[in-house]
């Protein structure tokens, strides 16, 4: 028993600092956005909710052991026993009240937090298209006329509306601590609509395997005031290159950017034809499919 339990003591001490690093991961029990903060409301009540049932276990399975070992000679000795109500409800009825209550939060909580709902904010929507690639992410600001890889900058307190497509395999875009995840699929279009609550930096990232640079495919989202945010767009309009046709090609080869890209243009067509390049009866954007296609 000595040996079995200073085993155990070390085998803590020694998943200390791993317990330590998760605890510092950005995740949405550090939430920075509506979407995260009722994500982990729903954590916590599902969690209360399956406390019903691992708890009695945890608690009651030491004093059965106990009160009914085999030298307690006090323990009442009762062979013809056979039913019992409170027992048979606490048995099944408790479980099936949890079940119940499970079913009607995940129902409720699903359709509240569908990625697809649209957000209310301060001002309209910012449109976004994320176009996963390997492997790096490409956002195109189609109001805007910019471009950026790996960098995510929207106003903090305004809804932000992402459209996705994927260029090569199936990718998922996820925000931790904004919340939400959704999945990117080649000649597809989904969308996922996140807010910030405060100015920050998030980090950002693909969470579907896609090969051996999936580890780095990573990205910063920034959350920053409309004021910075204006500035920001001004800037990237001014002295930055354009996203044209083969610009597009070298950069949808598989790399790892060394740092975040910023483009000072982008066709306004660009993300419908990287859809259309999927679909053998959509009309080809001709310029663009031969350049991609090198």
């Amino acid at each position: 028993m000595i040996r079995r339990g200073a085993a155990g003591w070390m085998l803590l001490v020694a998943l200390m600092p791993a317990l330590a690093g998760c605890a510092g991961t950005p995740s949405f029990l550090l939430p920075a956005g509506p979407i995260a903060s009722d994500q982990r409301h729903l954590f916590f009540v599902v969690i209360a909710l399956m406390m019903i049932v691992v708890l009695p276990v945890f608690l009651g399975l030491p004093w059965v052991l106990w009160r009914y070992r085999q030298g307690n000679d006090k323990s009442d000795y009762q062979p013809k026993w056979s039913f019992s109500k409170p027992l048979e409800f606490a048995i099944w009825g408790v479980p099936v009240l949890v079940v119940v209550a499970l079913a009607w939060q995940v129902w409720t909580q699903t359709h509240k937090l569908d990625p697809y709902k649209r957000l209310e904010g301060r001002g309209d929507p910012i449109e976004v298209q994320a176009v996963g690639l390997d492997w790096k992410w490409l956002f195109i600001y189609p109001r805007q006329g910019i471009a950026t890889v790996n960098r995510l900058v929207v106003p903090a307190g305004r809804p932000v509306h992402i459209s996705l497509t994927s260029d090569t395999v199936m990718q998922s875009l996820m925000i931790p601590r904004l919340g939400g995840q959704i999945y990117a699929m080649a000649g597809m279009r989904t969308q996922l609509n996140l807010i910030a609550d405060r100015p920050g930096r998030y980090l950002g990232e693909n969470t579907q395997y896609n090969g051996k640079g999936f580890h780095l495919q990573k990205f910063d989202a920034d959350a920053v005031t409309p004021a910075q945010f204006d500035r920001w767009i001004a800037q990237a309009r001014a002295g930055r290159p354009a996203l044209d046709a083969e610009r597009y090609a070298q950069l949808a080869k598989q790399s790892v950017p060394d740092e975040p890209m910023v483009f000072g243009s982008v066709p306004p067509d660009l993300f419908a034809g990287i859809i259309d390049k999927y679909d053998e009866a959509a009309p080809k954007k001709a310029q663009f499919q031969e350049a991609s296609s090198k």
